[in-house]
């Protein structure tokens, strides 16, 4: 046990220096002015506009995890889903890593539904079904950007496919069997799961293209687009500072290869890392009543006892 919590220990470290260094050559490279205007450049207007576009993606997002969580046999009713779902981005966004806010609601969901496992499950089938649309969106898209980004990228997704090959012949012939009855009874949802996706993907797209459009950006509408699809399928890397590093990274580099300028990139991210942060906060509140809800909980189930 003590091993594996060592190994743990590493493993979140080592994600933390990577978007550190990131972080770092960054500001090497492009000074501290891009970090500098996303920050001030990122008006009311823009906060206000991704608080609303958030609420609704993570109602899609809340939708898809509904589903993924009644087919699996430990059912979640939507407006739980959508205050768990605020809780775990709000956790995404401020704690190292980028996950921890999901893995706390997978096993806040396994408790309360006492299937640890299947409550696990269902968040890690939710990201992960989310993330394969959103992969392939932004594979599509970069048909609309220059070839500097498209072969990168090419490369990336062959070895994405041969590292899940490669995970998947070395899982063990129980957890083949369980995640292959698993998609069996999600199949007839798919076409929903799906929807949600591309709707949840559509609003992080706005988002970020109304942080480029505030920060000045005038690049057309369907290459901004395209860049954010790539961008934000980078972003989802889980290593960095609460969600800082990869994104900012890719932002550098695809609009340096686009001819847009990678200081730009850099600064429309950091705007966009700051309203994302923003549309968070009810995640905060939720977070906090919950808390006090279990706490006012706990006496007076020991009086029931």
């Amino acid at each position: 046990m003590s091993q594996t919590m060592h190994r743990s220990t590493l493993w979140m470290w080592a994600r933390l220096l990577a978007g550190a260094a990131i972080l770092a050559a960054l500001v090497w490279r492009q000074g501290a002015d891009p970090f500098v205007d996303g920050l001030s450049l990122t008006s009311p207007a823009a906060l206000l506009t991704a608080l609303v576009i958030t609420a609704g993606t993570t109602l899609a997002c809340a939708w898809r995890w509904s589903l993924v969580a009644q087919r699996l046999g430990v059912a979640v009713p939507l407006a739980t889903a959508v205050a768990a779902y605020y809780r775990s981005q709000f956790l995404n966004a401020t704690l190292p890593g980028g996950v921890l806010g999901d893995v706390h609601r997978g096993v806040s969901h396994g408790r309360e539904t006492r299937a640890m496992g299947r409550g696990l499950r269902s968040v890690a089938w939710d990201r992960a079904i989310g993330q394969a649309v959103q992969a392939v969106l932004a594979l599509a898209a970069v048909a609309l950007l220059v070839p500097s980004v498209r072969t990168p990228l090419a490369t990336a997704s062959v070895l994405a496919v041969a590292v899940s090959a490669f995970v998947w012949a070395t899982l063990p012939r129980k957890a083949k069997d369980v995640l292959a009855e698993e998609a069996r009874l999600l199949k007839d949802v798919w076409p929903q799961l799906t929807l949600a996706s591309a709707l949840a993907a559509a609003g992080h797209v706005v988002v970020f293209v109304v942080a480029a459009r505030t920060v000045g950006v005038d690049a057309p509408l369907a290459t901004l687009g395209a860049l954010a699809l790539v961008i934000l399928l980078v972003s989802a890397v889980p290593i960095g500072i609460a969600g800082w590093g990869p994104r900012e990274g890719a932002a550098a580099w695809v609009f340096g290869a686009v001819g847009l300028g990678a200081a730009q990139g850099l600064t429309v991210a950091v705007a966009y890392g700051v309203m994302a942060l923003v549309a968070t906060l009810p995640g905060a509140i939720l977070f906090v009543r919950r808390r006090d809800g279990v706490r006012a909980k706990e006496p007076e189930e020991v009086a029931h006892v």
